[in-house]
């Protein structure tokens, strides 16, 4: 009996001669399908490739009409070939006449043949085109045959991406490949970046197919399966607080697909039929995923992502390969495309080659949009799909302004957006501008814009933005990129470090906030929490665990020697918790004076107000504290009952509603009755038109990203505050014709001639 493995390691063995031999494209391809029809016994092979335009074009067959090549087309779920490119899917057919799906083409001269096979042409589960064996006789095709047409499928695969068929296309038409695609979302950081893709966890690119030796390619295999179900073994039993909850949930997956047997008799297949043990896992893993993009069942489809991550492990332990080879070959204009990704991993990245990020999930209030916006760089988010239609290299537009992304742009939308960069870059030069003009509104009022930093990335451009000083700086980020809790002496220099680089304007220091969605991976002291936005973090977390706060104070103390100390404590809710860190902030200074320490000239203690709980207590607030700081993201969060990180509700609210302007206004009145200063720290201080309403309802001073300072002023200098007050006085309350507050902003903006 012949062995049924032969044949295909026969055919890939001629193939790979074919790919060695210097050939045009047209007569590879033609040799090909001739050496598939003579290994599987076939009257017919024909390649069918998929254009842009949705249209499969025959480019070369032998046993069909020669004639009909380049000419013959089908559309996309036209056909037996159009139906399987639509579900990629193989179909195995002994009268392929009789199927439903059947389209005659009298070009091709066909019809005097009865069985089908056809299979699609996978990369990363999408569909290139197809490949199709037909025969006279009336025959079902064995499972070796089918899987030897994949294999061969997918080595076509390889020809069309590397871009070998584009000198056949016809003028004006272009690859599916290559088509350009557009995306649409959300703008999470204002900007446009041109650049090129670079994928936050690539597809490793297999480039050696066939293999010299089964049995080694087996034993490869099962070495590198062995490491990676030994690294997910070891990340599950950590129990420390990144791997509970829905992580831990995806490594429970992880493990079971590691050890699925399923799965690593159809990788062992593979390599039978000749591949390598790196093209096994590309193969059957462009399968698998070309199956889930049509499934219908909202969590499997959702897995694929897990599958997609699994196989990627597999392949960097096949060949040796980690995350930094990425970063080490990065183009001087990157923009990285991403699922989602943590803020540390975005700082991994060098900032000088940065252009843009694209995410596929993530919200305007994560903290890698966060940090992105520290950085300057434009971001667009809920970008679903853009992993699995972008490769490393594409050139790629971010427009962070209208929340869209343009893959492989053609030539005009590229000149178009060039311009919109150079006048963007012509604006700057006018907020550069108005850097040194003072920040006071048309009818002379001063309102002082602060920025946010975190890291010392941060710290140049508070000069350069014009900033009237650091109205929050995130302690925290310090911890998150860390690999370890920072120690006292780092804490220390960072602190000072921002302290100089501020030459005298104020900074204010939040006390570290960690928690919720604030994950440290080497905090072991941290729980699992069904609701951890709710629940043990920030200054919650630090008074049960008060030599973490101690730390930081002492160091806090010790870099602000000669200057004055803001610091600011984080999700207060009830008075108690300040009276306690004022405790512990009151015995570091008698411990640092009892060693003639240099202490700060004088130290202020704020409380940021992010809890409503303390609506309820703003007189008493005000008269705790020198000074209360509004974290508007999260006020909006617990006020509106909203997840800031759910996708679903990321535009679902208005944070300019009356009702949440109207509980602004009660800590704005509030502030200027205690004589308290109030400060509001969010994404509401650094958009133009919610800018001009913090302004309209009392707030003297407003803390936002530095790209936003200069926006927020060319607004600030051209509103006559007198006006702005009598609208909300009209306003406020009743909505004029009941209409949404936004929409009444805005017409007071236009005109007026403000510009937004």
């Amino acid at each position: 009996m012949r062995d049924q493995a032969s044949g295909p390691r026969v055919l890939l063995k001629r193939l790979r001669e074919l790919m060695q031999e210097p050939l045009e494209p047209q007569e590879r391809l033609d040799r090909i399908v001739r050496d598939i029809a003579s290994n599987m016994v076939a009257e017919v092979c024909s390649l069918y490739v998929l254009r842009a335009d949705s249209v499969l074009e025959l480019y070369a067959t032998e046993g069909l009409n020669p004639n009909a090549v380049h000419l013959a087309q089908l559309r996309l779920g036209q056909g037996l070939v159009g139906t399987i490119a639509a579900s990629a899917r193989p179909l195995n057919l002994s009268n392929a006449q009789e199927h439903p799906a059947f389209a005659y083409l009298p070009e091709t001269g066909e019809e005097i043949y009865n069985s089908f096979l056809g299979v699609p042409v996978l990369r990363a589960g999408r569909t290139l085109g197809v490949l199709v064996v037909q025969n006279k006789t009336m025959r079902h095709y064995r499972d070796d045959e089918v899987e030897a047409l994949e294999t061969t499928a997918m080595v076509i695969a390889e020809m069309i991406a590397t871009g070998d068929l584009a000198r056949l296309t016809r003028p004006g038409l272009e690859l599916d490949l290559r088509r350009p695609v557009s995306f649409t979302g959300l703008s999470f950081n204002d900007g446009v970046g041109l650049g090129h893709v670079v994928l936050h966890e690539p597809r490793i690119v297999v480039t050696n197919l066939f293999n010299e030796d089964s049995e080694e390619e087996v034993r490869r295999l099962e070495s590198s399966l062995g490491s990676l179900r030994l690294s997910i073994d070891d990340m599950l039993e950590r129990r420390d607080v990144a791997f509970e909850g829905e992580h831990r949930q995806v490594l429970e997956a992880y493990r079971m697909f590691a050890n699925d047997r399923g799965w690593v008799r159809r990788l062992e297949e593979a390599i039978r039929n000749g591949l390598t043990a790196e093209a096994a896992v590309e193969k059957v893993q462009s399968d698998m995923r070309a199956r889930m993009l049509h499934m219908t069942d909202p969590y499997l489809r959702e897995r694929m992502s897990d599958f997609d991550d699994l196989a990627n492990r597999l392949l960097r332990q096949l060949m040796g390969r980690g995350p930094e080879d990425v970063a080490a070959s990065l183009p001087k204009d990157a923009i990285i495309v991403a699922r989602s990704m943590g803020a540390a991993e975005l700082l991994d990245y060098p900032r000088d080659k940065l252009r843009g990020l694209v995410l596929e999930d993530g919200a305007a209030t994560s903290h890698v949009v966060i940090v992105a916006r520290a950085m300057g760089i434009p971001v667009a988010g809920q970008m679903k799909g853009a992993v699995s239609m972008a490769e490393n290299g594409d050139a790629i537009i971010v427009d962070g302004e209208e929340g869209t992304i343009h893959l492989r742009p053609q030539s005009d939308l590229e000149a178009a957006y060039a311009e919109k960069v150079r006048f963007r870059a012509r604006r700057q030069e006018v907020y550069r501008e108005l850097r040194k003009k003072p920040s006071m509104t048309r009818d002379g009022v001063q309102v002082d814009l602060l920025m946010n930093a975190g890291l010392a990335v941060d710290l140049p451009q508070l000069a350069e933005a014009g900033a009237a000083g650091i109205g929050l700086f995130r302690t925290e980020l310090q911890f998150m990129v860390a690999s370890t809790f920072p120690r006292a002496e780092a804490q220390e220099k960072l602190y000072r470090d921002v302290l100089e680089a501020a030459r005298g304007k104020p900074v204010t220091f939040r006390t570290i906030d960690i928690g919720g969605d604030k994950v440290l991976p080497y905090f072991k002291g941290a729980i699992q929490e069904e609701n951890p936005a709710l629940g043990w973090r920030a200054i919650r977390l630090t008074l049960d665990r008060p030599g973490l706060l101690r730390t930081q104070i002492r160091a806090l103390l010790k870099a602000s020697g000669g200057r004055e100390l803001k610091l600011m404590l984080p999700m207060v809710t009830e008075l108690g918790e300040i009276a306690q860190a004022r405790e512990i902030i009151d015995r570091e200074v008698r411990h640092l004076s009892r060693f003639a320490h240099h202490l700060p000239t004088s130290l202020k203690l704020g409380a940021m107000l992010e809890v409503p709980s303390l609506l309820f207590q703003l007189d008493e607030l005000m008269k705790a504290v020198d000074f209360v700081s509004v974290g508007s993201n999260d006020l909006f969060q617990f006020v509106m009952a909203v997840d800031r990180g759910n996708t679903q509700l990321a535009n679902r609210f208005d944070t300019l509603s009356a009702p949440f302007l109207r509980v602004l206004k009660l800590i704005a009145d509030a502030g200027i009755r205690n004589h308290t200063p109030v400060t509001l720290c969010g994404e509401l201080a650094g958009k133009p038109i919610s800018a001009m309403a913090l302004i309209g309802l009392g707030f003297r001073s407003i803390s936002m990203s530095p790209a936003s300072i200069g926006p927020v002023k060319a607004m600030l200098t051209e509103l006559p505050l007198d006006e702005l007050t009598e609208f909300f006085d009209d306003n406020l309350m009743a909505p004029a014709q009941g209409l949404p507050m936004r929409a009444l902003l805005q017409a007071f903006a236009d005109d007026r001639s403000i510009p937004l």
